[in-house]
């Protein structure tokens, strides 16, 4: 084994010893024997076959196990909770090794990894002193295969053709993968090389609510919120909070990747006590994303009144309506068609050496060293990591949002005028990141037996973990709109509908008193990127970007930099955006006592540890400032002008002791019984590590925001109590019954810190601003204030009208003015530790079941979870809550006999918080609500051809949609359709 913890090593090795007894059943056989021989609350899967993993999904098939649930992107297993603890607060090993990643968090992506290349996956619920520390809720260790562990020729190859019914553009598509291991010299040297690739194109349909939904207090009147009384729709609150939407947005998006893995692995035993390992891992990635969506914007302005609420003191929307006072074509509003495509390169490579040594027959000394790095960047410079092209159509008369029926509806008056020959340009942003992660680990383990009953495990290690963030956005801020109508009217446009892809059907405004004139958003054009991208570079008459020109060069004849830099592309100048970086440092030394005995003819064994650890953070950062504030859009402000760059490093540290005691008695030949207690430690994401402040360079009526980093938090600290009864009452069988209970400190939540960094001036706020909503009114809208203020202040030169081809007043600028304007004030969220304790426990039931010799056999498990730290949804400020924690189950049947195999398993997860959005009056929870999905797989061992299976898959066969609401369940965020996928292939093993 490369692992160098003993747990890891003692546990694995016998998994990978007895993997060619193949099937179902032997795999369950085998998982639960290392359940029932560790040290502590473990569960184990193991590949049924060489290069055969129960699951084409690694996160797939941990969700099976008691305990973890999962979250999917895309339609595929991406992350995993465990015991309601979210991907952040579980360590995720490779042999033992802490991998590297690409998110800028401590979170692993299991769809980067092929399961092929995993031998099995063990889930350590409780702490071991020799176990590198991070997960509170488990460490997952991957293991992979070893040529010295089946000696001789092994190999096998498969092949597969995946059809995901979730594109609307892609089809059939081609996964191969392949393993070879053999041992020479008398097996004293063994080579293994293990390969996958793997290509799939999928798609997704969404109701997207990004912008979220804006609560204020019933008594707010202004921006973001409604009139009172009757004029504020039907139901009106006149108590507690309510909510507006933003801005709803039907999404489609295709989606295209590439993945290959490979692993190179060398074994040299000279000595029977000696064994040298040398592997090479790596995994690649790369994504193609098309992105069109068709949205509205809520002005919070116009005739409110056919609004309908409910809920008060928590009020929602069931149908929230804006009708405009349309005199003349400059009192329209905009229908958005917002298109992009990205794509991104994720690069993990790792090489590793590990030496096994057995001294003398009651020492042995392992040695483990790797170094691994990972990288994420764009794949072509031009497009960058995402970006944003708004197209809009100032043809709307009425905007609307029902959210009555199961997929949210959204309306607008007079569709019909919304199509290419009436769009024109808007805003657009390219948004370029690179993240770059380096780990060099090295740990120096022991083993002394000082008798047959006692032993301790020892150990020293020191980890070395370096993250580079870097962000550019090259920003043109002409949100409201530039050129002419028809200027992208050339473009080879397909026209399609949007309802018709969803299989949940929206509300129809019914009762509302014009009914009949909201016109339910239907329609949508697609047409190729880079064609709407260079008739944009004709359509911007002047450049106007926030500071930082893209590296390409503009189209000639096309608005340019001072250089001919372009608008429409992304940029890698590094230092003029964001470039953070973080190294962060821990040592740590453990020893841990084994002792074996009996307790009244009893037997037991007892695990006692201690690990310290002391980790140093130092974090660099680089970010730019910022000169003016201008506003150029009747809903926003822009924060533009960058000034130059600024520098910070920070620096922290801390130190913990690290117990554990484990404890199992075995009541007789069937019954075990575990008690076991510990603390464990979960450390800041790496993005919340990360020093400086990042500003929001769009402002409006209710504040400017942003957000810093803190290299001083500390880790979530949980001590942590596991007593659990199992009981092995046949050969394969078993049921178990566990109680878990963690009290956990050092919680982190976002705080708000308000800074008047850089200095600037707000011309939302000031004499002119002021002088315009006197003598129009309180209730005025931001287009009226703002057409007093170029009426009024024409010779400011901080005003800047702009008119039409008649003459017509069509918006312009107003930069903010120090001498007149107040400050502006940032509100900064900032993440800092708690300090209050509280409590997550829970119970785990978990039967596995042989039937005889039938061949038939089931799994059924359930996992109930409690605490007493719940989101506040009443509260308009961030609160302390735990992510991801909910419920969940699993009943998997299968049959294995005569060659044939088939399983069909049901996963199912109650409604748990997703995420804590803290943005001003957008601060809200996301809950994910309750989900279930049914897989299944059947292979065939062809009698005629030794080695030879032929197999099929299906995954989300009945097509479930994942749902995501706020507040209250009728504030829907997010509703995804991907679809079922289903694979048909071939396997020979030789």
């Amino acid at each position: 084994m490369a692992a160098t913890q003993n747990s890891f090593a003692d546990e694995a090795t016998d998994e990978v010893e007895v993997i060619q007894v193949t099937g179902i059943r032997s795999s369950l056989v085998r998982s639960m024997d290392l359940k029932r021989e560790a040290n502590g609350v473990v569960d184990a899967i193991s590949a049924e076959d060489i290069g055969k993993f129960p699951d084409t999904n690694l996160a797939e098939s941990l969700q099976r196990i008691t305990g973890v649930s999962i979250d999917r992107s895309n339609g595929e297993g991406s992350t995993v909770t465990v015991r309601g603890f979210g991907s952040e607060q579980n360590l995720i090993t490779l042999n033992g090794r802490q991998l590297p990643n690409t998110t800028g968090s401590r979170t692993f992506d299991f769809a980067n990894i092929a399961a092929e290349s995993v031998s099995g996956v063990e889930v350590y619920k409780t702490s071991d002193a020799s176990v590198t520390s991070g997960g509170i809720g488990a460490t997952i260790n991957l293991t992979s295969f070893k040529p010295l562990s089946a000696p001789g020729l092994t190999a096998t190859i498969s092949g597969k053709a995946v059809d995901d019914q979730s594109t609307e553009t892609g089809g059939v598509t081609p996964e191969l993968s392949g393993l070879y291991s053999q041992t020479f010299a008398d097996d004293t040297f063994g080579i293994a090389i293990s390969g996958s690739y793997q290509e799939r194109e999928s798609g997704m349909k969404q109701f997207l609510q990004d912008q979220g939904y804006r609560a204020s207090d019933y008594t707010n009147t202004g921006w973001g919120g409604v009139p009172a009384g009757e004029a504020g729709g039907s139901n009106r609150p006149t108590s507690g909070i309510y909510s507006n939407p933003q801005q709803p947005r039907y999404v489609i998006e295709e989606r295209q990747r590439e993945r290959i893995n490979g692993q190179l692995t060398l074994q040299y035993r000279p000595i029977e006590t000696l064994t040298i390992t040398a592997d090479y891992t790596t995994f690649r990635n790369t994504i193609e994303e098309q992105h069109t969506d068709a949205s509205v914007w809520f002005n919070y302005a116009g005739d409110r009144s056919e609004s309908v609420w409910t809920g008060e003191p928590n009020a929602v929307p069931l149908i929230y309506s804006e009708i405009y006072d349309i005199n003349s074509p400059a009192d329209l509003r905009d229908t958005s068609l917002t298109v992009g495509a990205w794509g991104r390169e994720e690069i993990t490579d790792s090489i590793g050496l590990n030496i096994d040594w057995q001294v003398t027959e009651d020492l042995v000394l392992t040695l483990d060293h790797h170094s691994s790095k990972a990288n994420m960047e764009a794949t072509d410079p031009r497009h960058g990591t995402r970006n944003n092209v708004q197209l809009p159509s100032y043809t709307r008369t009425r905007s609307g949002l029902d959210l009555t029926g199961s997929l949210p509806g959204i309306a607008i008056g007079d569709i019909e005028n919304f199509n290419p020959s009436t769009m024109r340009l808007s805003g657009s942003w390219f948004a370029n990141d690179k993240y770059t992660s380096e780990i060099d680990q090295t740990q120096l383990d022991g083993k002394y037996h000082l008798n047959s009953d006692l032993s301790i495990d020892f150990g020293v290690s020191v980890n070395t973990v370096n993250n580079r963030y870097r962000h550019t956005q090259v920003q043109r801020p002409d949100w409201g709109g530039v050129g002419e109508e028809g200027d992208f009217e050339d473009i080879n446009w397909t026209e399609d509908t949007i309802l018709d892809k969803f299989d949940d059907s929206t509300g129809n405004f019914e009762g509302t008193a014009t009914q009949s004139d909201y016109d339910l958003f239907n329609r949508i054009f697609f047409a190729d990127f880079d064609e709407i991208i260079n008739a944009a570079e004709y359509a911007d008459p002047v450049a106007n970007v926030d500071g930082l020109y893209g590296d390409c060069q503009a189209a000639s004849g096309a608005a340019a930099g001072p250089n001919g830099e372009g608008q429409f592309c992304a940029s890698t100048q590094w230092d003029a955006d964001t470039n953070r970086f973080t190294e962060e440092e821990t040592t740590a030394a453990y020893i841990q006592a084994n002792y074996l005995g009996d307790m009244f003819d009893m037997p037991f064994s007892v695990h006692v540890g201690l690990r310290y650890e002391q980790t140093d953070v130092v974090s660099t950062a680089s970010a730019p400032g910022y000169s003016r504030v201008e506003w150029n859009e009747d809903t926003s402000t822009s924060v533009t002008g960058q000034t130059g760059i600024e520098t910070l490093s920070q620096s922290a540290d801390y130190d913990l002791f690290l117990p554990n005691i484990n404890f199992n008695l075995d009541v007789t030949d069937e019954l075990r019984v575990r008690a076991a207690a510990g603390k464990t430690i979960s450390r800041a994401g790496y993005n919340s590590l990360l020093g400086g402040t990042t500003i929001n360079t769009g402002g409006n009526l209710s504040g400017y925001t942003g957000s810093s980093g803190n290299p001083g938090l500390e880790p979530l600290e949980s001590i942590n109590y596991d007593l659990s009864t199992e009981w092995y009452y046949d050969e394969g069988s078993y049921a178990s019954i566990g109680y878990f209970k963690k009290d956990v400190s050092n919680w982190i939540s976002y705080g708000s810190k308000q800074s008047d960094i850089f200095n600037l001036s707000d011309p939302l706020n000031g004499d002119k601003f002021n002088a315009a909503v006197t003598a129009l009114g309180a209730n005025a809208s931001n287009e009226q204030i703002r057409t007093y203020i170029f009426e009024n202040y024409a010779d400011d030169p901080n005003v800047t009208p702009n008119f039409d081809e008649d003459g017509l007043l069509d918006g312009g600028s107003i930069v903010g003015d120090p001498l007149t304007d107040e400050g502006v004030v940032f509100n900064l969220n900032v993440p800092v530790n708690g300090d209050t304790e509280h409590t997550i426990d829970g119970f785990e039931f978990n039967v596995q079941h042989l039937f005889w010799d039938s061949g038939f056999g089931g799994i059924a498990n359930y996992t109930m979870v409690d605490s007493d730290l719940q989101y506040d949804d009443s509260s308009l400020e961030d609160t302390e809550a735990l992510v991801g924690l909910s419920d969940t189950a699993n009943l998997v049947l299968f049959y294995d006999n005569y060659g044939f195999q088939a399983r069909i398993a049901y996963n199912w997860r109650d409604q748990f918080l997703s995420d804590k959005r803290v943005n001003g009056d957008l601060t809200t929870p996301i809950y994910t609500e309750e989900y279930y999905q049914i897989d299944f797989n059947v292979s065939y061992d062809i009698p005629a051809v030794e080695g030879l299976t032929v197999f099929a898959e299906g995954i989300n066969i009945t097509e479930e949609v994942v749902r995501k609401h706020g507040r209250q369940s009728q504030l829907v965020f997010e509703t995804t359709q991907t679809g079922a996928r289903y694979g048909l292939g071939v396997r020979y093993t030789f």
